[in-house]
């Protein structure tokens, strides 16, 4: 505010006269490039809007083949001597080699036990995308065996899941037929199985983000359109770094150029570290970019108007924080790590396009569009929902001071 009213000051009376005729006092404020832009924008709304839908969602397409899986050392880069001894083995035995899943065998309420390893060690090892069985190891005292199968593929091939999925779905059939109890497990099965758990832990995840963000931006902005528009941008930057990541570490698309060690599945957690870190910056920035432009609305500018000085204003300071964010999330891009890597790479993206394109076209588009409708809100909810006054609208409405009778400095007669 300080500088504000300073900044007022300056121009109405010029340097150093305090006469207000200096040579600067009739010129007009320069216009930056955020207030040509917000211009730009707010003249052709329609226009904006559709190019950046039809972006994002070109971009969003190849997230619809999502995949997640945990990291394996043929993950690693070439040059190191985890992935050369995985690729050894690979060729030397075959993919599955390097993913054993290992079937337990409870034999002990069967009335023959052996007989029932036996029965499902061979069942295992005919059902379709099994290389091959080892011996089963068998304790006679607990009547509980071990058998290890090895997959025709890694353990990080869809077909590999799909062989896991497959034995636990015969461990119904088994029972009836032998009285055995199975269980598949080992390191590739419980990677799938954390894989899958988080994501379904994904669409609540986000439902409590969305609520959250939905609660807080009524609260700041009194508007229902406006945190109905932030989080359907949000979603947007979500989808569309999310499909940038799948062409990129999942279909090869650009890998030599980035770098990619080794195309597969994405790593299980990004998706939750993307949605987590992406919407303290998303939400960061439509604070920034919206609350100037209410702030203009409140003291009297009309709603295109309110856009384009509010945009004006904080433009730069959006710009500035994206670009360094940036930055930072593209270092861990030259790393080899196929955990660091693709969380860098999709960070990255992630803001660049909330930044840019959302908060920088997409918001000041559907602000000029909605105009006055932007800041409606049901006079039904105005005695439920606290008023929280960021940009001081009581300042302006609060009566002045007066001076108590008699406090005046005193005159000598």
């Amino acid at each position: 505010m300080i500088s504000r009213i300073a900044g007022r000051r300056r121009t109405r009376t010029g340097p150093g006269t305090g006469t207000g005729k200096g040579p600067e006092a009739d010129r007009p404020p320069r216009e930056t490039f955020g207030t040509r832009w917000a211009r730009l924008v707010t003249r052709r709304p329609v226009a904006v809007l559709l190019l950046g839908l039809l972006g994002l969602g070109a971009l969003a397409v190849p997230a619809a083949d999502l995949r997640l899986g945990l990291t394996s050392p043929g993950s690693q880069a070439e040059h190191t001597s985890a992935r050369q001894a995985y690729d050894l083995v690979s060729d030397g035995f075959g993919p599955g080699f390097n993913g054993p899943l290992t079937v337990v065998v409870d034999a002990s309420g069967a009335p023959k036990p052996k007989q029932a390893v036996a029965r499902v060690t061979a069942e295992v090892g005919r059902m379709p995308g099994v290389a091959a069985t080892l011996p089963p190891a068998y304790d006679a005292r607990s009547g509980t065996a071990v058998v290890t199968a090895l997959p025709k593929t890694g353990p990080d091939s869809a077909r590999t899941k799909q062989l896991v999925s497959d034995l636990r779905d015969h461990r119904a059939d088994w029972k009836e037929t032998t009285g055995a109890d199975v269980a598949v497990t080992g390191t590739t099965a419980a990677a799938i199985d954390v894989s899958q758990k988080l994501t379904d832990a994904l669409p609540p995840f986000l439902a409590v983000i969305v609520g959250i963000a939905a609660v807080l931006l009524t609260l700041a902005f009194r508007s229902v359109l406006i945190p109905l528009k932030a989080i359907a941008g949000f979603l947007l930057s979500i989808a569309a770094s999310t499909g940038v990541v799948v062409a990129v570490y999942q279909w090869g698309w650009l890998a030599d150029f980035v770098g990619v060690p080794r195309t597969g599945p994405v790593v299980s957690f990004l998706p939750i570290l993307l949605i987590s870190v992406l919407f303290g910056l998303a939400m960061d920035y439509q604070l920034f970019l919206v609350s100037r432009m209410k702030e203009e609305y409140v003291h009297g500018a009309a709603p295109r108007d309110a856009v384009v000085r509010g945009f004006g204003h904080s433009a730069r300071v959006v710009t500035a924080a994206a670009l360094i964010m940036v930055s930072v999330f593209a270092g861990f891009v030259f790393d080899d790590d196929p955990i660091i890597q693709p969380i860098g790479f999709a960070l990255a993206v992630g803001v660049l396009v909330d930044a840019f394109v959302v908060r920088m076209a997409l918001v000041p588009a559907a602000m000029a569009l909605a105009g006055r409708a932007a800041w409606w809100f049901p006079r039904s909810w105005e005695r439920v929902v606290p008023r929280v006054d960021m940009e001081g609208e009581a300042l302006a409405t609060e009566p002045p001071v007066r001076e108590p009778v008699g406090t005046g400095p005193c005159v000598k007669v």
